[in-house]
């Protein structure tokens, strides 16, 4: 006879991933003559269910290297950048309030894009995030009752007498 059982277990019910690219400008004091290089380091984010949406909050560094006074001498700009991205997932849950989200950084932010205007440095961040919603759901399955019989297990070793036993070895003349 058979029955079914409910399993109640965490799984993913939505999952998903999205490129995000964002321009800033920074204003800078000295006339900047070339770029030398952009790195963006300290990449810290979470996500939070509000409403429907996936709101991720976050942060990353900028380090911007640079010469002026045609080219003689060299400084790093930095500055910290502060995000919030949202993002609307599609899933199977109706209700969303008991579902924990998972954020991944599929590719960390790197600067794709950087020019100069003036005193202005424009510059470009690409970012690609993965997103998992963890909630409960629950899986039917088929319960057979009817129990199976048992396997006979036939031993094929020899029994030894240990009080034959002499000092941990066996006594093969015995």
């Amino acid at each position: 006879m058979s029955s079914y059982k409910e399993i109640v277990t965490k799984a993913v019910i939505g999952k998903g991933k999205k490129l995000f690219t964002n321009e800033y400008v920074v204003d800078v004091e000295k006339d900047v003559s070339t770029i030398l290089g952009c790195w963006v380091i300290n990449h810290n984010f979470h996500g939070e269910m509000v409403k429907n949406d996936i709101v991720i909050t976050g942060s990353f560094d900028v380090n911007i290297w640079y010469s002026y006074d045609d080219d003689t001498k060299t400084d790093v700009l930095k500055e910290t950048k502060s995000y919030q991205e949202t993002v609307h997932m599609r899933h199977d849950s109706e209700d969303s309030s008991g579902e924990d989200i998972i954020v991944r950084s599929l590719k960390q932010p790197t600067c794709s894009e950087i020019s100069i205007d003036g005193n202005k440095i424009h510059y470009t961040i690409e970012k690609e995030l993965g997103i998992e919603l963890v909630g409960d759901v629950k899986v039917k399955i088929e319960a057979n009752e009817d129990e199976e019989p048992w396997d006979e297990i036939i031993d094929d070793t020899v029994d030894v007498d240990t009080d034959k036993l002499d000092d941990g070895f066996i006594d093969e003349n015995i």
